[in-house]
């Protein structure tokens, strides 16, 4: 095989890690050195913006150290049986690259993954061996984020929780059967194994407030997954059920969903189509109702139909239009876990509410002020000056939030 050059292998490994939805990626635009000698564009070279454990939004190189990878999981890109360009850094390459695209200030951190060389501890050992050297030797204090390997050995994800400022593990599928039939390699044991490890260490870490001596810091940001959400046959119920799961027996920082996407040569088993983008969206806004709004998953799911979330409008709204009774709610008198389910009325509006209404009676400017969209909010509240009467209870409710386009489609289905 011919020896490839460090920009070669930056676009093949950069191209691969894309596929990683871990690090909450979106793209970069603007600086182009491909005219220059150097490295660094930001144009195909894996530059994605993140956010870190503090809520700033940064820009991390994101990358795999190969492509090369032992397993055949049949939904890979860089399976084993995959024809794919294969390229694989050294761990010198890595860490130049990174001090040299943070040295020209195009990025503050790093994402690391990998394809699985020789064995486990071997690819964890070499990933360590990154983050060990940006700390030890170049003094790199920017963001690092690796994904570890789920059956590699505890010593391994110890030391890396040391160097990183988060660790994740993929999950891959939404249930253990389709893990099995899909990657025969893995073991959904071996990763629930490997989230309960850190996860007791990442507590360990922690120390308490009346401690003097805090202990050493272990992946601050806590720990991710990631689920491929359309490559079976699980509805969103399924894949929320895993989700429940995972935030409450292993304390994630966030579950990722990536919408599955064709591969080539791909096996007779996965879906020729990919699932609409909107279902993963809307997944991620059942995910925020389930942490930041009291939600329970089985209230979502059953704004849809058969496990399926609604991808018209949002799963909040989806359960006010299933629950009418439950509204209007009194912008003055309801308390907050109430106002949370008001379509519309996100955490920070809640809070303005309830500061707002102890110094004076709140009228629908008033709400108007201190929310998005009140064209949203108004068939749902109450207050001084404003009550919704009979809008609450219209029958075609609904399709005054949908775009216009999808409305005049659902007016001519009456005809």
């Amino acid at each position: 095989m011919p020896t490839l050059d460090l920009r070669t292998k930056l676009a093949v490994l950069s191209d691969a890690a894309k596929y990683d939805a871990s690090c909450a990626s979106s793209g970069a635009a603007g600086r182009n050195s491909v005219k220059s000698k150097g490295i660094g564009s930001t144009e195909g070279s894996g530059i994605c913006h993140a956010y870190a454990p503090d809520g700033r939004c940064i820009s991390l190189l994101k990358i795999l150290l190969t492509n090369f990878c032992i397993y055949d999981c049949v939904y890979c890109i860089n399976r084993s049986s995959s024809n794919v360009q294969r390229a694989r850094f050294s761990v010198d390459e890595v860490v130049a690259l990174t001090m040299n695209f943070y040295r020209r200030n195009y990025i503050e951190g790093l994402f690391l993954s990998s394809g699985i060389i020789r064995n486990s501890d071997y690819t964890m050992e070499e990933m360590v061996r990154v983050a060990r050297k940006l700390r030890l030797e170049e003094n790199f204090s920017g963001y690092i984020h690796l994904k570890t390997i789920p059956d590699a050995s505890p010593a391994l994800l110890e030391e890396a929780g040391l160097f990183a400022d988060r660790l994740s593990v993929n999950i891959e599928m939404p249930t253990d059967a389709t893990l099995s039939a899909l990657a025969p390699e893995k073991d959904a044991r071996d990763i629930r194994r490997s989230m309960g490890h850190l996860r007791a260490k990442i507590e360990e870490h922690k120390g308490e407030k009346r401690d003097r001596t805090k202990p050493q810091r272990f992946s601050a940001g806590g720990q991710s997954t990631q689920m491929i959400v359309g490559a079976d046959a699980s509805t969103d119920d399924d894949v929320l059920i895993r989700s429940e799961n995972l935030y409450g027996n292993y304390r994630l920082s966030r579950v990722y969903y990536s919408a599955f996407s064709p591969i080539p040569d791909s096996s007779s088993r996965l879906p020729l189509l990919k699932p609409p983008m909107m279902r993963e969206h809307r997944l991620y806004q059942a995910d925020w109702l389930m942490r930041f709004y009291g939600f329970q998953r089985a209230e979502i799911v059953s704004g849809g139909e058969g496990g399926m979330l609604d991808l018209a409008v949002d799963p909040k709204l989806a359960w006010a239009l299933r629950n009418r009774e439950s509204f209007p709610v009194d912008v003055n008198r309801a308390d907050r876990e109430m106002l949370l389910r008001v379509p519309g009325l996100g955490t920070r509006a809640v809070k303005r509410i309830l500061s707002t209404r102890r110094h004076r009676t709140l009228r629908l400017d008033d709400v108007a002020r201190l929310c998005q969209s009140i064209d949203k909010v108004r068939p749902f509240v109450m207050a001084l000056d404003w009550s919704p009467g009979g809008l609450t209870d219209r029958e075609r409710l609904k399709e005054s939030f949908l775009p216009k386009a999808k409305r005049a489609a659902s007016q001519l289905e009456l005809f």
